[in-house]
């Protein structure tokens, strides 16, 4: 049903990918060192760039699901 639907299929990547990012964020905060001194704020607002495209793209397939289209 949703599995047909480009837009929940690209929601679900977004939201793989904010999760990705968030987990090499998470990881690298973890381990400290000069990972997290030279990318760790880096990868925190990539996370923050996915997460608003995700939210964009979970309210759009919200919207136009219930217009039916």
């Amino acid at each position: 049903m949703f599995a047909n639907d480009p837009l929940f299929i690209a929601a679900v990547v977004a939201c793989l990918a904010v999760l990705g990012v968030l987990v090499v964020g998470i990881g690298g905060f973890g381990k400290g060192g000069a990972f997290n001194q030279k990318h760790g704020n880096r990868m925190m607002r990539w996370r923050l760039y996915l997460q608003f495209i995700a939210v964009i793209l979970i309210v759009a397939f919200v919207y136009f699901r219930q217009k039916g289209a």
